[in-house]
C-alpha cells in the first residue's frame, strides 16, 4: 500500500529520530569513531550548511551500509537483472553505467512495494583466464579466484546493492554440474550432436569458432585473428530446431531497442524445413542436413561453403553427378575411389528415391545447405534440370482457379500444395528424420572449444557403444588439474591421462572423456535460472521458485550481445520449457541496451599509433605531438592500449559515488554512447544541482529555525497561486519520472524533470505544498543518488513514519490533479512582448519542447512566427508563459 506524501510533516529541530534510530545501527567501531574536520547530520544532529567534496565522502561512507541492511521482503516480485561480468581483476566504466542502472531500477521497485531480485555473478570460465594463466605461469583457477575477490570488492565501493547471497560462479562445480546436466537433457533429445564439419579455427587462440563469433571481416571475435577454415568433429546443438518458435515469439515481447529485429534477421524466414539424411560414403556413413525437402523432389543443389580449404577426390573438371538412384535399386555409380548412395526414411521400410546429387565443385565438402530442386514448384529448377537433362515426374496439378494439388506422390496426392507441405513435416517428425521448419540462414550451435578452461563435456566414447553421456548421479565430472598450461595447443586435457581413460557407463568397457569443453556461452545461456536458487544440490533450480521469479522483468546490457546470448538464453528456454523444467518459454520481458562509455583518443595521424596525453601539445588550438606531428582525435571505447580508459575508483574518489551514477545516468539515454569529458555540462550539471538540493534543505532548516512553519491562513493571493503552481509541479514531476522509470528508462530526462522541480523550490515557502514537493523530490532521488538522499531525508526530518529514505513508499500522483481540467492557457511571448494565448494540453504544459512544438504547428504560431527560427524557448517554471526568441 502506498502513502501519499500529502501527510508527510516537519519535526522540530533538534536530534531526529532518524538520527537515534542509525544510531542503533552503528558498530562498536563505528560509535567509537569520532568526526575528524567534517560530520554529519545522520552522525552528530549537526547540519553542514554546504554540500562539498569531503561531506560528500562522509555521506557515502555513512549511508552505504546502512542502505545495504534496509533491503526487505515483499510481496509483489521484480527481477531485475544486469549481464554477469567477466572477472578480469579491474571494472571498468561500462560497468560502472550498466550496474548503475539496475542499482537505481532495484532501488526504485523496492519503494514501489515489490520484492526485488537483482543479483550479480561471474561469467568464470573462458580463454581469457587460461591465457593469462599460460603468460603468467599460474593455475587459471587461481587467477579466476583472485580476480572476483578484486572485483567484488570494487562492486562493493561503488555502493552497488546486489543481492550477494545468490551470487553465482560458473567455473564452480556446484554451477558447472548443472550446465552438464542441461547438455545431458540436449543430447537425450537428440539436440545435442557430434559430427565432422568444416569449422572456423582462430589460430592465435588454437580454437573453434562458432560462425556468430566471427566478425563481417572473417576476423576471431576475441583475438582479432584472421579465421581459418578446418575439417574437424565437433560437438553442436540443434538450435534450428527452434528456429519457428523463436521467431514466433519475438512478437509478443515489447520493443527491444532494435535488437527484435536483429534477432528475427539473424533467425531468417522459416519458410521451409530441415530432413536428416546420411551420406553413406563406403563402408562409412555420413548424416547430414537437407533443406527444404518437398516430396518428388528431382536433384539436390548442394552449395560449397565459404571455405578456402576443399578436399579434392578427383581431378577438377567439369561438374558431373556423384549419385543417381532408381526406384526399388541399390544402383550405385563409382567415381574414382568413392562409393556413395543415398536413403531416407519417411515409412516403416527403406525407400530409394530418384534422386540426383550435383556438387558446383568436383569437391566433396562437408556441406551446410542442400537445396532440392523440383521443376514443378520453379522455373529455375525445371531450367537446371533440361540443362542436365533430367527426366521429370510431373507431382502438381492445377486447376480452374490456379490451386495446387499433389498427383503422383502416393499417400500425399490429391493433397493442396500448403497441406501437402504440413502432412510430410508432420510425418518426417512422427519418425524422427527431421520436418522442423526452419530457415536457409540458420546454422546449428558449435560449442565445442579445444581448451582447458570450459566446462567438460559430459561425455565418454566406447569403441562399442558410441558416446555415451555421464549418468547425472555422476555429475560434475570435474575438470582435472593439470601440472602446467606451456602454451596453446589443441584440447589440453589430452595430457591429463588418468582422466581421460575411464569406463564406459553402459558396457563397463574401456573408454575416454570427451576433451573438448564447452563455450562460455552455454554458461551464460541459462545462468538467469540459477539466480533463482542458487544452492540447489539437488537440481539446476526449484521450479516452483524459477516460475515465481521469471520472466526477468527488465534485462540490462551491451547492444553487442544482441545476437549471440540473447538468441542462446532464450533457445535454452524454449527447451526447458518443453521439458517441463519451467513454464515460461521466453526469459526476458523488456531488454534494456546500454551504450559505451568512450574515451578521448589521441592518434599520431600518419602511423595511426595511440598517443598518451603527456606526449601531446595542447598549448595551441590544435594538438600536436611534442617536436611535430599532426594528431588524430576521435572518440572509441575506454582501453588501456589507446591510452584513453579510466579507472572507476579513482574517478569516484575524486567526485564521489552519488554524482559518477547521476552522470552516467544524465550524460545520455542509456542506449546512446557517452563521451566522457568532465568540460562538458553533465558533470558540472549534476555537481550544481547536488549543491542546490542541500542548499534548499540548509534554507529549509535555517526558515523553521525562525519559526517560519506551514500556515495555509497567513498565504497571501501571489503565494495561494505560487502553492499551485508547486502543487502541479510536483504531480507532473511524479507523473513523469515514474513513467521513465517504467516505460522508456530515459534517466537523463527524469534529472532534467527533478532539476526543473528543484528550480521551482528554489524560494522556500510556509506551505504544505512545499513540504509535500520536497519530499517528494527528495524520494524520486532517491534511487539515483541513495547516499546524498538519505541524509538529506534526515536532515529534512520528513519522518513522520519511520524508516530512512529509501524504506518510503514512491510517492503517487494526487487524486485531484489526475481529476484537473485537461487543458490550460498559456501566455506567449515573442522576443520578451507579449503576443497572445494558445491553450494546451496539460501534460504538453510543463515541457519546454513539446510547448514550443505545440505552438510552431498551431495556426497562432504559423501566422506569428512564419519561417523565422527560434533560437531558445522559455519555459516558465512558475507561471503559465513561455517566451520565445527568434531572429528578427
Amino acid at each position: 500500500m502506498q502513502v501519499s506524501v500529502r501527510r508527510l510533516a516537519l519535526y522540530p529541530l533538534g536530534v531526529s529520530r532518524s538520527s537515534q534510530i542509525c544510531g542503533a545501527l552503528l558498530s562498536p567501531v563505528a560509535r567509537l569513531r569520532s568526526p575528524r574536520t567534517r560530520s554529519l547530520f545522520s552522525e552528530t544532529g549537526v547540519w553542514e550548511k554546504d554540500y562539498k567534496t569531503e561531506t560528500r565522502r562522509r555521506v557515502e561512507e555513512w549511508w552505504h551500509p546502512r542502505i545495504m541492511a534496509q533491503w526487505g521482503k515483499d510481496a509483489k516480485k521484480f527481477y531485475v537483472l544486469s549481464m554477469f561480468p567477466y572477472p578480469s581483476g579491474r571494472l571498468h566504466m561500462g560497468h560502472v553505467r550498466v550496474y548503475t542502472i539496475s542499482d537505481t531500477l532495484g532501488h526504485f521497485q523496492r519503494m514501489r512495494g515489490h520484492q526485488v531480485l537483482n543479483p550479480m555473478g561471474w561469467d568464470a570460465f573462458g580463454l581469457p583466464a587460461e591465457n593469462a594463466a599460460i603468460e603468467r605461469g599460474l593455475d587459471p583457477e587461481e587467477w579466476t579466484k583472485s580476480n572476483i575477490q578484486s572485483m567484488r570488492e570494487q562492486l562493493d565501493s561503488l555502493g552497488l546493492c546486489f543481492n550477494w547471497e545468490r551470487e553465482v560462479t560458473t567455473c564452480l562445480p556446484d554451477y558447472y554440474r548443472w550446465t552438464q546436466y542441461l547438455f545431458i537433457k540436449l543430447f537425450e533429445a537428440g539436440l545435442a550432436y557430434q559430427k565432422e564439419a568444416v569449422v572456423n579455427w582462430d589460430p592465435v587462440d588454437q580454437t573453434v569458432l562458432a560462425d556468430e563469433q566471427v566478425d563481417e571481416n572473417g576476423r576471431s571475435w576475441r583475438s582479432g585473428a584472421l579465421v581459418e577454415q578446418k575439417l574437424l568433429t565437433q560437438w553442436f546443438i540443434k538450435t534450428t530446431n527452434y528456429a519457428k518458435p523463436l521467431l514466433d515469439a519475438l512478437a509478443d515481447l515489447p520493443e527491444w531497442y532494435g535488437v527484435k529485429a536483429m534477432q528475427a534477421n539473424w533467425i531468417g524466414e522459416c519458410t521451409g524445413c530441415y530432413f536428416d539424411f546420411k551420406l553413406k560414403v563406403n563402408p562409412c556413413s555420413l548424416p547430414f542436413d537437407l533443406f527444404l525437402f518437398i516430396h518428388h523432389s528431382h536433384f539436390f543443389s548442394m552449395s560449397q561453403p565459404s571455405s578456402t580449404e576443399c578436399f579434392p577426390v578427383a581431378p577438377a573438371s567439369q561438374p558431373q553427378f556423384l549419385i543417381s538412384l532408381s526406384p526399388g535399386n541399390d544402383c550405385l555409380l563409382y567415381f574414382g575411389f568413392i562409393c556413395l548412395f543415398m536413403f531416407f526414411l519417411l515409412s516403416q521400410e527403406i525407400n530409394y528415391v530418384c534422386v540426383h546429387i550435383f556438387f558446383s565443385l568436383c569437391y566433396i565438402i562437408v556441406l551446410y545447405l542442400c537445396l532440392t530442386g523440383i521443376p514443378d514448384c520453379s522455373e529455375e529448377d525445371r531450367s537446371v534440370a533440361r540443362a542436365l537433362n533430367l527426366r521429370c515426374t510431373t507431382v502438381l496439378k492445377s486447376d480452374e482457379d490456379g490451386r495446387q494439388t499433389l498427383i503422383n506422390s502416393d499417400e500425399f496426392s490429391g493433397l493442396t500444395r500448403e497441406r501437402a507441405f504440413d502432412s510430410i513435416t508432420q510425418k518426417a517428425c512422427e519418425q524422427k528424420i527431421g520436418g522442423h521448419l526452419t530457415s536457409s540462414k540458420l546454422r546449428d550451435w558449435l560449442i565445442s572449444r579445444q581448451r582447458y578452461w570450459g566446462t567438460p563435456i559430459p561425455v565418454v566414447h566406447c569403441g562399442s557403444c558410441g558416446p555415451v553421456a555421464v549418468p547425472e548421479e555422476d555429475l560434475p565430472v570435474k575438470l582435472p588439474k593439470l601440472p602446467s598450461l606451456k602454451g596453446k595447443g589443441a584440447s589440453p586435457l589430452e595430457a591429463a591421462h588418468d582422466w581421460v581413460n575411464c569406463k564406459c557407463p553402459r558396457c563397463k568397457g574401456p573408454a575416454r572423456r570427451e576433451t573438448d569443453t564447452m563455450d562460455t556461452f552455454v554458461d551464460s545461456a541459462w545462468y538467469y535460472f540459477r539466480y533463482t536458487d542458487p544452492h540447489n544440490p539437488d537440481r539446476p533450480f526449484d521450479r516452483h521458485l524459477a516460475d515465481h521469479w521469471l520472466p526477468v522483468d527488465v534485462y540490462i546490457g551491451g547492444k553487442e550481445h544482441a545476437v549471440m546470448h540473447l538468441y542462446y538464453a532464450r533457445f535454452l528456454c524454449h527447451f526447458c520449457k518443453d521439458q517441463g523444467l519451467v513454464a515460461h518459454r521466453e526469459p526476458f520481458r523488456k531488454l534494456l541496451v546500454q551504450g559505451l562509455i568512450k574515451g578521448q583518443t589521441f592518434k599520431l595521424a600518419d602511423s595511426g599509433r595511440y598517443l598518451k596525453r603527456e606526449e601531446i601539445d595542447f598549448t595551441d588550438k590544435e594538438p600536436v605531438v611534442h617536436g611535430g606531428g599532426r594528431v588524430e582525435v576521435t572518440w572509441e571505447k575506454m582501453s588501456k592500449s589507446k591510452h584513453n580508459g579510466l579507472d572507476p575508483q579513482e574517478v569516484v574518489q575524486q567526485y564521489g559515488v552519488d554524482t559518477v551514477r547521476l552522470y552516467t545516468l544524465y550524460a545520455a539515454p542509456p542506449e546512446q554512447d557517452i563521451l566522457w569529458n568532465v568540460k562538458t555540462d553533465a558533470l558540472p550539471g549534476v555537481l550544481r544541482w547536488q549543491s542546490r538540493l542541500w542548499q534548499l534543505v540548509t534554507k529549509l532548516r535555517g526558515a523553521r529555525q525562525l519559526g517560519d512553519v506551514p500556515s495555509p491562513s497567513l498565504l497571501k493571493k501571489k503565494e495561494l497561486a505560487e502553492t499551485k503552481k508547486i502543487w502541479e509541479n510536483k504531480n507532473y514531476a511524479i507523473q513523469e519520472v515514474t513513467s521513465h522509470f517504467t516505460e522508456d528508462f530515459l534517466f537523463n530526462a527524469a534529472i532534467s524533470r527533478l532539476m526543473g522541480l528543484t528550480n521551482t523550490l528554489s524560494v522556500v515557502q510556509h506551505s504544505v505544498e512545499f513540504e509535500e514537493a520536497l519530499a517528494a523530490l527528495v524520494l524520486m532521488t532517491a534511487p539515483m543518488a541513495p547516499h546524498l538522499a538519505s541524509e538529506l531525508w534526515a536532515g529534512c526530518q520528513l519522518l513522520q513514519r519511520e524508516g530512512d529514505v529509501l524504506q518510503q513508499f514512491w510517492p503517487t500522483v494526487d487524486a485531484e490533479y489526475l481529476e484537473a481540467p485537461d487543458f490550460v492557457e498559456l501566455s506567449v511571448l515573442i522576443n520578451n512582448k507579449a503576443c497572445g494565448t494558445v491553450t494546451v494540453p496539460l501534460q504538453v504544459s510543463k515541457d519546454s519542447e513539446r510547448v514550443q512544438q505545440f505552438i510552431v504547428e498551431s495556426p497562432f504560431g504559423q501566422k506569428l512566427l512564419g519561417d523565422r527560427n527560434i533560437k531558445r524557448a522559455i519555459l516558465s517554471p512558475r507561471t503559465a508563459l513561455i517566451n520565445l526568441l527568434i531572429d528578427e
